[in-house]
Order: structure tokens, then C-alpha cells, then sequence
């Protein structure tokens, strides 16, 4: 009984509960009252230091990636990782390139923890996690990419390289095409709910029919792609040419609209004719459940941004694009090349450059430049 306990310190076995008592104390064993204050600091000590190894982890750290918290030693051979920027088809892009150009390069490559927040949640991702309080004590050397592969990026001195820039391009990773398809598989429970919603949509139908997902993306680009890039985004003509040559094609099409103005999609895309589903939530906070229901679908339609190439790569089937969508003077044929962007089989319809604002002078030579270009890159 804890209340008769008369051991004192020579008398202590190992194991028996008086053994816990310091040196130098008196026979008595502490009070009830006194353990159990001493179990509750215990208590609360451990969850207190558990979270704080936990929070080492990036979230959320239950996914399939392996997590890295701070190695004792970094790796001999180097290693590379990239910066982090952007949504989810930037990241996306920055994760395959990394995967691309460590594996040419022979080196381990690491991910920040803000790209495995960004896809473990939605893909079976599987490098591992470096953990910004390791990163900040590495050497590393900076190299930027330009958003498609160039031979250099095959040989990249140094042993610790962090790669830069925006890159999201077929020619560094196609080559690995199925090595990608796997690390940007679905989890199970993402995948099964873009089922479900495209199940329930073959269930009204009287025969088997052919999903095609739609993706529009417009959000910040309605400023930025008249202002600063001097181009245009989808239209009401651009999307009817997109949807009618899939009618042409296949006997009962379904488009599944996804967007992140929904409400646009709605005024803007005949649904007359009972073929178009406007799926997505418009939000752009939540792309998971959009980017599942376009990778379950079978074709697709995609307008401009990194999601909706993502989409289709992922797809497969047949891409329909837009194309011409800046004026030749353009800045963003600095950093962009539509050959590298867009698979060769896909195909491209050309947008309507007489809706930029001042575009109208310049659209016959835009014309012109756009059919150079289709002419050399089919040469």
C-alpha cells in the first residue's frame, strides 16, 4: 500500500515502485496526491515533445512519400531538390522534372515539404520529403530551367543543386512517361469518388457513352493574360469548335465541365443539346475533386494553365488545345514554347486574338507567324 511504505533508499529493489524514489529522501513513499501530479506532468511532457517531433513532418505525413526529418549525414553523392512555387499543375511540374533530371543526373532527389503538402493528399508521390530546417543548413547551388528540356540539364555540375524557375514540360520527363503515371496515380478514395459522380452519369444514359473532360481556366488569368502576356483566353467559339469536333468523332460524347468560374461556363457553353455536365465546384481551393473527375474521363478539352495539361497527359485519349492564344510580340514566348507544352498528337485550335484589346492591328500578322511556326515544327 502506497500509504504504509516504510523502505528506505538501502532498502530499494529494482523494479519495486520505492526505487523510483530519489537518494536522500525520507522512508515514506510520496502521497497519492504527489503520484499522481507526477504522472500528469509525465503525461503532458511526452504528448508536449511528440508533438513537436510530429510537427518535423510535413502534413499531411500519413501519406505513402517517405519522410525525411533531418539526416545526420547528408548524402555523399549530393542531391536535388527544386523550389516550390505556384498551385497544384506547377507543382505537379516541378515534382516531375525533379524526378526526370536527378534520375539523368544520378543523384537522390528530395522534395520540399510544401510540394508533398500539395500532391500526397491527392497521388501515391513517392520521394521523399527533405525538411526545411535541413534545407536551410545545405550548400546548395541554384539552377534555373527554362520550361523545356535543353541538353545541358543532362549534366548539371554540382553535388547540391536546387533547381528554379516554372518548369512543366513533356520533353524533360516523356521519356518516363510511365514511371510518372504511377507517381501521379490517384489515391483509391480520390479516384473512387470521380467514379462514382461519372457512374452516375452513364447510369442515365440508354447505352455506353464517351466522357470528355472540360476543363476552362480563367481565375487571375482574365488580368494577367491581356496585361501582361498579351493574349486571350477561351471563348464561346473556341469552346463549341472543341466540343463539336468530339461530336464528330464519337457517338455519345459527354463533356464533364470543370472551371474556376463555373458560373461563366454556365452562360458561356451551349448545354442544349443534353451532353454537358457542369461538374466542378468552381473553387479553387479545393482542385482535387475537379482534376480526379478530368483524369477519369477518357478525352479532353483544355484551354490554357498548367492543370488542364496536367489533366490531359494524365488522361491520355485525345487532347484538344488552345492554340494561338498570344500576339507575336508577346513576353510569354520568352518563358513558354507551345511545341514543348502540348503532345504532338494533340490538337490545337487556334483562339480568336481579335478579343485582345488592340489585338486587332496585329491579328493578320499573328496569322501569319502562327502558320510559320505550324509549318516548321511539322518540318
Amino acid at each position: 500500500m502506497l500509504g504504509s511504505c516504510q523502505a528506505t533508499p538501502d532498502d530499494r529493489q529494482p523494479g519495486s515502485l520505492s526505487a523510483w524514489t530519489p537518494k536522500g529522501f525520507g522512508a515514506t513513499c510520496p502521497s497519492l496526491s504527489t503520484c499522481y501530479f507526477l504522472f500528469v506532468v509525465f503525461v503532458v511532457s511526452t504528448i508536449f515533445h511528440c508533438h513537436q517531433r510530429l510537427a518535423l513532418v510535413p502534413a499531411p505525413w500519413a501519406y505513402s512519400a517517405q519522410v525525411v526529418l533531418v539526416p545526420r549525414h547528408h548524402p555523399q553523392e549530393g542531391m536535388f531538390t527544386i523550389n516550390s512555387k505556384g498551385r497544384l499543375g506547377n507543382q505537379m511540374g516541378q515534382y516531375a522534372t525533379l524526378y526526370a533530371l536527378a534520375k539523368v543526373n544520378g543523384r537522390p532527389a528530395y522534395i520540399p515539404a510544401q510540394i508533398h503538402s500539395t500532391l500526397a493528399p491527392i497521388f501515391r508521390i513517392t520521394l521523399p520529403v527533405l525538411h526545411s530546417a535541413t534545407a536551410r543548413g545545405i550548400p546548395w547551388r541554384n539552377y534555373h530551367l527554362n520550361d523545356w528540356m535543353e541538353e545541358q540539364y543532362r549534366h548539371i555540375p554540382g553535388r547540391y543543386i536546387r533547381l528554379t524557375g516554372y518548369p512543366c514540360s513533356w520533353t524533360f520527363y516523356h521519356h518516363l512517361r510511365q514511371e510518372i503515371l504511377q507517381e501521379f496515380s490517384l489515391h483509391e478514395h480520390v479516384r473512387e469518388e470521380a467514379q462514382k459522380f461519372l457512374q452516375a452519369l452513364q447510369a442515365t444514359q440508354a447505352w455506353r457513352v464517351t466522357f470528355v473532360g472540360v476543363h476552362v481556366r480563367r481565375g487571375d488569368y482574365i488580368r494577367v493574360m491581356p496585361r501582361v502576356w498579351k493574349g486571350v483566353l477561351a471563348d464561346r467559339s473556341y469552346l463549341q469548335q472543341a466540343l463539336d469536333w468530339f461530336r464528330a468523332r464519337y457517338r455519345s460524347p459527354v463533356f464533364v465541365v470543370t472551371s474556376d468560374d463555373m458560373a461563366w461556363c454556365r452562360e458561356s457553353i451551349d448545354s442544349s443539346l443534353g451532353d454537358v455536365v457542369f461538374a466542378g465546384n468552381g473553387l479553387q481551393g479545393s482542385p482535387a475533386k475537379d482534376f480526379a473527375l478530368l483524369t477519369q474521363c477518357n478525352h479532353s478539352i483544355i484551354t490554357v494553365g498548367t492543370f488542364g495539361i496536367w489533366a490531359a497527359y494524365l488522361t491520355g485519349g485525345d487532347t484538344v488545345y488552345l492554340a494561338n492564344f498570344t500576339l507575336p510580340n508577346s513576353p510569354f514566348h520568352m518563358v513558354f514554347k507551345p511545341q514543348a507544352a502540348f503532345l504532338p498528337e494533340w490538337v490545337g485550335i487556334a483562339a480568336d486574338l481579335r478579343q485582345h484589346v488592340g489585338g486587332r492591328a496585329q491579328f493578320r500578322a499573328s496569322k501569319s507567324t502562327w502558320r510559320l511556326n505550324s509549318a516548321l515544327s511539322t518540318s
